[in-house]
């Protein structure tokens, strides 16, 4: 009896099978430290205890995109260890902040199935949700994949595709508890800039960039016990290996400091496409559109629907042509909610 796992393949997937994740991880500060180290990441409330402690909080979180790496990376070997490509994103929700000393797993439900055409690969859809030790839903989030075929000859499943909200209201945003942005210190955070400081319709150019090496991406890919082929075995992919799509979101989502500091806590996303790969070499660059602003009903604290382009060259704001496909030097467009101080 074979002791490996090779991975499922579409004909694996079955739509309301779920999908227990091995391994539970505990998080720790040591974390933060490598999170920080790979992107810089310096948004105020995730780099100082006292900056969160001023906030409402007990202590600082853990960043919520490393929260959602460590989620991410659990399911890999269940669903994409033999995906072609991760699709896209729908119904993300942070529902609570992950601290160090949490304890995170992950489970997925399979919401979706559709063979391509080719016969060949087929997308799966599946809605992930990562526990902490006490079972509380800390994340939640749709994605879709996809997955080669094991057996070309197998049959095709009868074909069910989720609906998916385009957007998440302002209703189902969750601010964590005791969240409060009255007493925010705006020398320390970085930027003077708040939520009434922004215009719906608003671009901004986020200016820096940061050149992608590969044993960064290999290191960061690692901490997120990924283990998709596609990001290390080039006999799997000669052309190079691909960068995992996350860390071009947490390079982007760092770069996008430089003019939304105060855009602190990810609380939703609403839709993220991966428009083209990125290799190690290029350049990530970032520049943001205001979307959408919302009031919330604690003290302080505004919502910001913003979307998040990362660029490997090209001028900034440029993002589809004519026939509404993705230039080639767009690599993610990344469409979110933040909490930001009004």
């Amino acid at each position: 009896m074979a002791k490996t796992n090779p991975g499922r393949f579409f004909e694996d997937y079955s739509v309301g099978q779920v999908l227990h994740h091995a391994v539970p991880r505990t998080v720790t500060d040591g974390e933060r430290a490598l999170y920080h180290a790979l992107y810089p990441a310096r948004h105020a409330l995730y780099s100082s205890g006292e900056f969160a402690r001023n906030c409402g909080l007990p202590q600082s979180p853990i960043d919520d995109l490393a929260a959602f790496h460590v989620v991410f990376g659990k399911t890999v070997p269940d669903i994409s260890l033999n995906a072609v490509a991760n699709l896209g994103y729908a119904e993300g929700r942070w529902l609570k902040p992950v601290y160090s000393g949490d304890t995170l797993r992950s489970e997925s439900e399979v919401i979706g199935v559709k063979q391509n055409s080719n016969g060949k690969t087929g997308v799966v859809w599946v809605r992930t949700r990562g526990l902490n030790q006490r079972d509380e839903v800390v994340i939640e989030y749709v994605r879709w994949v996809m997955v080669r075929k094991a057996n070309i000859d197998a049959p095709a499943p009868e074909a069910v595709v989720p609906d998916l909200k385009n957007v998440l209201e302002p209703g189902d945003l969750v601010v964590p508890e005791g969240l409060d942005f009255s007493n925010y210190d705006f020398v320390q955070s970085g930027e003077a800039h708040r939520w009434g400081d922004y215009e719906i319709g608003e671009t901004i150019d986020h200016v820096d960039g940061v050149t992608v090496e590969e044993a960064e991406h290999m290191l960061a890919t690692r901490l997120w016990q990924n283990t998709a082929k596609v990001h290390f075995d080039l006999t799997f992919r000669p052309d190079g290996r691909l960068i995992y799509g996350g860390h071009v979101i947490s390079m982007a989502r760092t770069l996008s400091f430089n003019g939304l500091a105060n855009a602190q806590m990810i609380v939703g996303l609403n839709s993220g496409a991966h428009a083209n790969p990125c290799f190690a070499g290029d350049t990530i660059k970032a520049w943001s559109e205001v979307l959408d602003k919302a009031e919330t009903d604690v003290p302080g604290v505004g919502a910001i629907r913003l979307r998040l382009v990362a660029t490997k060259g090209g001028e900034p704001f440029e993002l589809k042509n004519a026939d509404g496909r993705y230039i080639q030097n767009v690599l993610l467009d990344l469409d979110y909610w933040a909490l930001m101080p009004t």
